[in-house]
């Protein structure tokens, strides 16, 4: 075999490989969503829909209200994201537009190691740090609420949003920022009135993925928000403790028994976060598509 024969060899190899590799991704996605169905769906016909979407969650008591879940997920991550919303946009502007050359080679690479810290050790940190202060500054009965587990996912979220929205602001063309100084604009106003707009559809993105983050947590979540399922309904309810979607899987799920009404509601809960998370997904995805199809139609 010549040269050209073993380069195209080798070629046909690698591109299989590749495929190979991308389908069975792809399957293995597909595979554990059908086990997800195939253990979740039971729940829709062994529990009443009055019962699931209550808002008593006692399984002792047979009693699968999922709605005290799903507003205490909502509760923290909404709380999260407004909490980390504005320091990653300004910290992304910061590390961006502000900062020379050198500490933004220093801040992009640690802003990066801090989405590594595992979630264990934040919750650990929670618990010990954050859940007093909480108590002691705001004067709530416990440490462990909502509040809590908000200020911890924001801080968890926070490494994702800054990158997505720095790249976002970096791929805004530098014509944009001449254009704007050329006006007479100063640089505050060129960067809050002509690149963060034009970067708007990058940083929507970012808080959406930032938010499938968040909504998605549960160790750190399950460790600082009290695991109380409550329906969060009150003025007060951000210093009481909740339960969220994730909490109540990881809590229960080892004790439960397998094939059980209790058993299948876990993962009726499991398709209702799946839910959750394809739709702001989806929506990021569909953001950075529309983005994209209006640039290449300019």
């Amino acid at each position: 075999m010549d040269r050209l024969g073993r380069v195209r060899w080798t070629e046909f190899a690698v591109e299989t490989l590749i495929r190979v590799l991308g389908f069975s991704t792809i399957g293995f996605v597909a595979l554990i969503f059908l086990f997800l169905l195939q253990q979740g769906l039971p729940t829709f016909f062994e529990i009443p829909l009055g019962n699931l979407f209550g808002t008593r969650w006692y399984p002792t008591f047979d009693l699968f209200g999922t709605l005290p879940l799903v507003l205490g997920s909502a509760m923290v991550t909404i709380l999260a994201m407004a909490i980390a919303l504005p320091l990653g946009v300004a910290t992304a502007v910061f590390v961006r537009e502000v900062a020379p050359d050198w500490a933004r080679e220093i801040l992009k690479p640690m802003i990066e190691v801090l989405a590594g810290i595992p979630s264990v050790v934040l919750g650990f940190f929670g618990m010990t740090v954050i859940a007093p202060l909480v108590r002691e500054s705001l004067g709530a009965p416990t440490g462990l609420t909502a509040f809590t587990g908000a200020l911890i996912l924001a801080y968890m979220a926070l490494p994702t949003l800054i990158s997505v929205a720095e790249d976002a602001l970096d791929a805004v063309p530098k014509s944009y920022r001449d254009a704007g100084l050329a006006m007479g604009a100063t640089q505050w106003q060129t960067i809050w009135q002509v690149v963060v707009p034009a970067a708007r559809s990058g940083i929507v993105t970012a808080v959406m993925l930032s938010m499938g983050r968040a909504i998605g947590e549960t160790m750190a979540v399950m460790m600082v928000t009290g695991n109380a399922a409550r329906m969060p309904l009150s003025l007060d309810s951000l210093f009481r403790p909740v339960r969220t979607m994730t909490a109540t899987i990881a809590a229960e799920m080892g004790e439960v028994a397998q094939g059980s009404t209790h058993y299948h509601a876990l993962f009726g809960i499991g398709i209702i976060l799946f839910l959750l998370t394809f739709i702001i997904n989806l929506t990021a995805s569909s953001t950075i598509f529309k983005k994209r199809h209006r640039g290449g139609l300019r």
